[in-house]
C-alpha cells in the first residue's frame, strides 16, 4: 500500500471520507501520528491549491483517527503574502484532530542565522547499521527502514536519534514528506521510563525551516529529546536533518506517558 493511495479520497471537498487503506498507517487504534498530520495537511491544500510553501504548522491529537472519518478545511486569514488556514478530522461527528497551517511566501532575508549540525553526527546513513523493528509499531516496518543515528556508546540520555527513509515509492511532494516523517520516533522519555508503559502524542508543533529539503536517497536524521517529564507528560523537542546535516524541521510535542 503506497503513501498515495491513503490520500487518494481526500478530494479538498469537506465531508465524508473513508480511508481505505489506512490499516498499514494505524498505531493501535489511531492512524499514526505523521500520517493523520499529512491527511489534514493534504486536505488543506487541495481545497485550496495554489498555496505559498508550508512554513508551520500546529497539530492537536484529539481522539482517535480510524477509517471512517470526515473532513473540513477553511482559510482563517489570507493576506499579501501569508494565509493561515485550519483543517479538521472528525471522528463520529466529533473533532479526532486539528491543525493550523501557516503558508508563506519567502522575502529577501533581513536576518541570517542558519541552524547548527547536529551535535554528535553520527556518520552517514549507508555507514551505520540497520535498526531492527522488534519493539516497533507494525506501521514502521512497513513503511520505514531506520538505521541508527547515535554514536555507539554515548550516553544517550533522554534522546533518541535514528536515520529514516520511506521505503516505498512515492511523489510526495517534500513538505508532505517531512510532514509524514516528522513524527516518527518515539519520545525522548522512554529512554528514562521506570517501568514499561503506554505513550500517546497530545500535540505537535512544527516549523519548516527548508520547504524545498530533497535529502539524499531519501534519508532524514529524526530526533526526539524530552527537555522535562514528569507528572505523566513529557516535553519533546523535535527535529529533522537531512543527510547534509542541514535541519530542515524544528518542533516541540507534549507527549502522555502511561504505566
Amino acid at each position: 500500500m503506497t503513501i498515495a493511495s491513503l490520500l487518494e479520497p481526500v478530494t479538498g471537498q469537506p465531508g465524508p471520507v473513508r480511508l481505505t487503506h489506512a490499516s498499514d498507517w494505524m498505531q493501535g487504534r489511531t492512524l499514526y501520528g505523521g500520517a493523520s498530520a499529512l491527511v489534514a495537511y493534504t486536505m488543506a491544500v487541495r481545497a485550496y491549491p495554489g498555496l505559498p510553501p508550508l512554513r508551520a504548522g500546529q497539530i492537536a491529537f484529539v481522539a482517535p483517527v480510524g477509517e471512517e472519518i470526515e473532513l473540513t478545511a477553511e482559510i482563517v486569514r489570507q493576506g499579501r503574502n501569508v494565509t493561515q488556514i485550519r483543517s479538521e478530522i472528525l471522528s463520529e461527528g466529533r473533532v479526532a484532530l486539528s491543525a493550523f497551517w501557516l503558508f508563506g511566501e519567502g522575502r529577501e532575508a533581513n536576518a541570517l542565522h542558519p541552524s547548527p549540525p547536529p551535535e554528535d553526527w553520527p556518520g552517514l546513513p549507508e555507514a551505520t547499521e540497520e535498526v531492527t523493528h522488534k519493539f516497533a509499531p507494525s506501521f514502521v516496518a512497513k513503511n520505514f527502514e531506520l538505521r541508527h543515528g547515535q554514536i555507539k556508546g554515548a550516553d544517550r540520555g533522554a534522546t533518541i536519534r535514528r536515520w529514516a527513509r520511506l521505503t516505498e515509492e512515492h511523489d510526495l511532494d517534500p513538505v508532505a514528506k517531512l510532514v509524514l516523517m516528522g513524527d516518527v520516533m518515539p519520545p525522548g522519555a522512554m529512554r528514562v521510563m521506570q517501568r514499561q508503559g503506554p505513550i500517546s502524542s497530545i500535540n505537535w508543533s512544527f516549523n519548516v525551516l527548508d520547504p524545498e529539503s530533497r535529502s539524499r536517497d531519501g534519508w532524514y536524521l529524526a530526533e526526539n529529546a524530552s527537555q522535562h517529564a514528569d507528572a505523566g507528560y513529557s516535553s519533546e523537542r523535535l527535529r529533522m536533518w537531512d543527510a547534509d546535516g542541514k535541519q530542515v524541521l524544528d518542533g516541540i510535542q507534549c507527549v502522555a506517558v502511561f504505566g
